[in-house]
């Protein structure tokens, strides 16, 4: 049920029928059938110098097939890394894919981490290319270049490279590195690939020590969109999404990248000063189908739209508190009596809101990677805007339970969709024990680290996550602590606190 060897594979925790029991696939085979099924179709688009650029299904899938080559002729052997480091854009997408096509780790790196940072992890995934995507991320894998002695290439997809050298390409040079390659080449590298095999490491944050290489396989990636995303109501061919969030984050790769290619969805690369600002322009432009936020991002636009009512007077400012009453009083109640005056709330509240976020065609809307307070939840459900929280780690690939349409419980993380199992390890009178998870989102096992794997792995396969909480009659499940002293910022970093003499201290 896990390993800790790289070349490793290990057995899935398939379920005898029903969910669960889907045949497994690679990540080759997931983006080729929909490359075949709606060829012509957007899938990737960003804006540059004022154009929307896309890339179509049969396109995303040819050119993931020609960095694979490239990969292999920069010296990519399977079962290594290759690091990727920048801002989401096709080119994170195509060297993510291909990479994985080629037989290699897709590693992503923070681009937030300082050099030595850097050099851990691409030293400790035997990365043989990192992919950056600006001088500035250049130099830091530059200064570390020598403490690298799997690295062959690197690769620069932005911006001009101010100091050719050996071994260094630009995104369009890289492209055609391959070209001379013989298909029979990237055929072989498929026939080693498996749903039971590692296709990703995801590096944990190391607030206990070094950062740990979370090993998800082909079968983590593919089967987890296939499980829980039919639930949020998407359908196949039709949904649009927005990218902006960390690349590095099992979040956004399951959001931004697997999911949109198991629903054949159009995914729009916001752009690099998204959370500086500009994210509201592209969600007006683009009125995406599905959006999530950490809290931090929940709480800056509620605090944007507090700064606009602040500027409401009269019968203005009487409408809005009105129909925000009407607005949460109705979501309350789950919408099984609905307010009087709702109809009139809409129209000259709710629509207006969701129209000027972007939200106006947005069916699903989630806040994960940190807990989200009462209060941003409350402000945005008196707009009729449900934000649906999310729960799960690194180690689950991403969603373990979340709240959805039709299964809501507030201040709860909702409930694990089926196929995916819950267990609250040594209960107390008031039901709190340690959450445990089973199914086949859980990980393979920690990269080299055999000892920190069976600390989180029991002999069953089941995952311990360090998390506190219960599980109501109804299936709903509620964190209420952590058994490790962890703090989570609203933007999802995971900080180790310092000690704090001063109990009159309060955070």
């Amino acid at each position: 049920l896990y390993t800790t060897q790289g070349d490793g594979s290990v057995r899935l925790r398939m379920t005898d029928k029903g969910a669960g029991s889907e045949a497994p696939q690679t990540v080759v085979s997931l983006l080729q059938t929909t490359a075949e099924r709606i060829p012509n179709n957007a899938a990737i688009c960003v804006k540059r110098n004022d154009t929307w650029l896309r890339w179509t299904y049969k396109q995303y899938y040819d050119d993931s097939c020609r960095a694979a080559k490239s990969f292999i002729k920069a010296g990519l052997e399977p079962y290594h890394g290759v690091g990727i480091m920048g801002f989401n854009s096709p080119e994170w997408f195509l060297a993510d894919i291909g990479c994985i096509f080629a037989g290699g780790f897709a590693v992503g790196i923070y681009t937030t981490n300082n050099a030595e940072a850097c050099q851990f992890i691409a030293a400790d995934s035997k990365a043989q290319v990192i992919v950056v995507e600006n001088t500035a991320y250049l130099k830091k894998i530059l200064q570390v270049k020598d403490q690298l002695p799997d690295l062959k290439a690197i690769v620069q997809y932005s911006g001009e490279i101010e100091t050719p050298q050996d071994n260094l390409y630009s995104w369009d040079d890289f492209m055609k590195l391959g070209d001379d390659l013989p298909d029979s080449a990237l055929e072989e590298r498929f026939k080693i690939l498996a749903p039971n095999k590692c296709c990703t490491l995801i590096y944990t944050s190391g607030t206990t020590g070094k950062p740990k290489g979370v090993m998800l396989s082909h079968d983590n990636v593919t089967w987890t969109p296939v499980n829980a995303g039919p639930l949020g109501g998407l359908l196949f061919g039709v949904e649009r999404l927005v990218s902006y969030l960390p690349l590095s984050h099992v979040a956004a790769q399951h959001l931004d990248i697997y999911l949109p290619i198991y629903f054949g969805a159009t995914v729009f690369f916001a752009q690099p000063d998204a959370l500086k600002g500009s994210l509201l322009t592209t969600l007006k432009e683009v009125r995406p189908t599905g959006f999530m936020g950490v809290p931090r991002v929940w709480e800056k636009m509620m605090d944007k739209l507090l700064e606009i009512g602040r500027n409401n007077k009269g019968l203005k400012l009487k409408i809005a508190t009105w129909a925000k009453s009407i607005g949460l009083k109705g979501n309350k109640n789950k919408m099984n009596n609905v307010p009087f005056g709702w109809t009139l709330a809409n129209s000259l509240a709710f629509k207006r809101v969701k129209e000027g976020l972007g939200f106006d065609h947005c069916k699903i809307m989630f806040s994960g990677a940190a807990p989200i307070t009462k209060e941003t939840l409350e402000y945005f459900m008196s707009l009729d805007i449900m934000v649906d929280e999310v729960y799960g780690m690194s180690e689950s690939s991403g969603p373990h339970s979340f709240s959805r349409p039709g299964c809501r419980r507030f201040g709860s993380v909702g409930s694990v969709s089926p196929g995916v199992f819950t267990r609250i390890d040594n209960p107390d009178e008031e039901g709190n024990g340690e959450i445990l998870m089973y199914g086949r989102h859980v990980f393979m096992g920690y990269l080299q680290q055999e000892e920190k794997t069976k600390e989180v792995m029991t002999d069953e396969g089941w995952l311990r996550t360090g998390d506190i909480g219960r599980v109501d009659k109804d299936g709903f499940l509620f964190i209420t602590g952590r058994i490790k002293e962890i703090i989570i910022t609203a933007g999802g970093e995971n900080i180790a606190p310092v000690p704090v003499e001063d109990t009159d201290c309060l955070l």
